[in-house]
């Protein structure tokens, strides 16, 4: 793949070397199997002397194409794809982790990655340990013998706590632990984890990455000696994303810088409103000069992205007739949709966490997530203002 200077460019322009056809567009593989040109060539392929495509599960020029992409755009030095996000999460951990292995993370993450820690890793004897992500001072008191991987969100989901990356890079390095990183809400035009230490990053590539709520798909980029154990386990485990998802994602990410530049326009803009208005308790956006971590997200991110949170004084009940009240804007579990979503977390996606486990995390009955899309600015507005307001009555 030829490489580019610039994001832009690199997104546009990464694509599987045409056919005889000699199309313009990558076109769809939509096949399950390749052929071999005769018998030694299958056992070359299969025994990984000779590059190729054997099967789609393993690999697909639909799926190698993300793959190439996400590589050079997130600085990565080799990647995976994989059905959806939690499907990437899920593999990079079971890849990686043995019985008796510890990871340490931030408290405040999505809550199927909170199901992972606290339901499924206790079967394999896999430990989970949380940190505060605001003192990180006391992180190191936390390290185990047994602690193989550092995981964070970054912005985090919902709470959009801020991690400093270059800190926790060289934390990760000097405790010798993989660091992972989710940068979902992010992206890779916004943040680059690897630049500061990051051994592997993990995407839903159903959020931004798609950018248009349409498929699913996940993608873990990094270290390639990383990348070669989750191969092996996808391989054979089998969660691998379809050549049409991948198709459509790559497309996609062709517009992201474009995309991003915009929800994080519409993104800054919501916030500066929101926290001028007396019925809302407090706003959260990695760009707004009163988020705690704001001089931290000015150093690592080109921008505060699509995400904006706020809590509507009147707790759970005012929060649900905020809901109700909305007119345009979407009510959805999802984000990084090019419509504007809102989400209340507490009874949707992080509705698995006790009260307590939510609090600690900041996840307040009256909290709400919006996933600022491409809509006119004074729409959403608009639409938002007038749902606080009939949330009143």
């Amino acid at each position: 793949m030829a490489k580019y200077k610039n994001f832009e460019t690199q997104a546009v322009r990464t694509q599987t070397p045409r056919t005889q056809q000699k199309e313009h567009s990558t076109p769809l593989f939509l096949t399950s199997s390749f052929l071999f040109d005769d018998a030694e060539d299958m056992r070359a392929m299969f025994a990984d002397e000779k590059p190729g495509n054997l099967y789609s599960r393993f690999s697909n020029p639909n799926t190698t194409e993300l793959i190439d992409k996400m590589n050079l755009l997130e600085g990565a030095e080799a990647g995976w794809t994989t059905a959806s996000g939690m499907a990437a999460i899920f593999t990079t951990f079971a890849a990686l982790l043995n019985t008796g292995d510890n990871v340490l993370s931030c408290r405040s993450i999505f809550g199927s990655t909170h199901s992972i820690f606290t339901k499924i890793f206790p079967k394999w004897n896999i430990t989970h340990t949380y940190v505060d992500i605001n003192h990180p001072e006391t992180w190191q008191q936390f390290v185990k013998k047994e602690t193989k991987i550092i995981y964070v969100e970054t912005p985090s989901n919902p709470g959009i706590d801020i991690v400093d990356l270059e800190w926790l890079g060289k934390f990760a390095k000097q405790n010798k632990i993989i660091l992972i990183v989710d940068n979902c809400f992010a992206t890779p035009y916004i943040q680059q984890p690897i630049k500061f230490g990051a051994d592997l990053v993990i995407h839903s590539a159903t959020k931004y990455l798609d950018g248009q709520g349409r498929v699913m798909g996940g993608t873990i980029n990094g270290r390639k000696d990383l990348i070669d154990q989750i191969k092996l386990f996808a391989r054979h485990s089998g969660p691998a994303m379809s050549p049409f998802n991948a198709w459509v994602i790559s497309k996609s990410i062709e517009t992201l810088a474009l995309r991003m530049e915009k929800h994080s326009e519409n993104g800054l803009n919501l916030a500066k409103v929101l926290e001028k208005n007396p019925a809302i308790e407090l706003v959260k956006y990695p760009f707004l000069e009163s988020h705690p971590q704001f001089e931290i997200a000015k150093k690592q991110m080109r921008l505060g992205g699509g995400i904006v949170t706020f809590i509507v004084k009147g707790g759970v009940e005012r929060g649900r007739k905020f809901l109700n009240a909305l007119k345009m804007i979407s009510i959805s579990a999802n984000l990084g949709d090019t419509r504007t979503i809102a989400t209340h977390p507490a009874s949707s996606t992080h509705a698995k966490l006790t009260e307590e486990e939510r609090i600690e995390v900041g996840i307040l009955p009256g909290l709400v997530r919006v996933s600022v899309g491409l809509e006119h600015i004074s729409d959403i507005v608009f639409d938002i203002e007038q749902a606080l307001e009939a949330s009143t009555k």
